[in-house]
């Protein structure tokens, strides 16, 4: 399985062209064969872009095809998941091209922050980036957090 670990920080050049991490390239590597491919997307809960395998991607819109076609909780989600996703496959050199809008979304400009979360990424403007995961430290600690299972040890 694809994990994503650790925070990568990458320039943005004025063509809205961003390498990938090599250490992101090599997951999607070893997920996929050929140009590797991912399914960019505006977070639906923070300022910023989310990386998803193709194949992490299909699997998050399964439960989707569970709920009625012409439900209105399948038009929000499939809205929420769909309307804003933007597949994109990488040049030879690792680097894919942020689709329109999606720079601004994230309030992009010279520098990104890449951030694993395992099975996707995030994309970040460094400072927010910096915000969020103090943020998220903060929440865990205070909240007593853990994983289910114990330490996994």
């Amino acid at each position: 399985m694809t994990q994503f670990l650790g925070t990568h920080t990458n320039r943005l050049d004025a063509k809205g062209r961003v390498s990938i991490p090599a250490p992101f390239r090599a997951a999607l590597r070893s997920e996929e064969s050929g140009p590797v491919r991912l399914v960019l997307r505006p977070s639906h809960k923070h300022p910023c872009i989310e990386g998803w395998p193709e194949s992490v991607f299909q699997a998050l819109a399964k439960p989707l095809d569970a709920l009625d076609l012409f439900s209105d909780a399948h038009d929000e989600m499939a809205v929420s998941l769909y309307a804003g996703a933007y597949p994109v496959d990488s040049d030879k050199e690792g680097r894919i091209v942020l689709p329109e809008g999606m720079a601004e979304f994230a309030d992009l400009s010279e520098q990104v922050v890449f951030m694993g979360l395992g099975r996707i990424f995030q994309i970040w403007e460094p400072k927010a980036a910096e915000r969020r995961r103090a943020e998220a430290r903060e929440r865990a600690r205070s909240r007593g957090l853990t994983l289910p299972g114990g330490s996994g040890a």
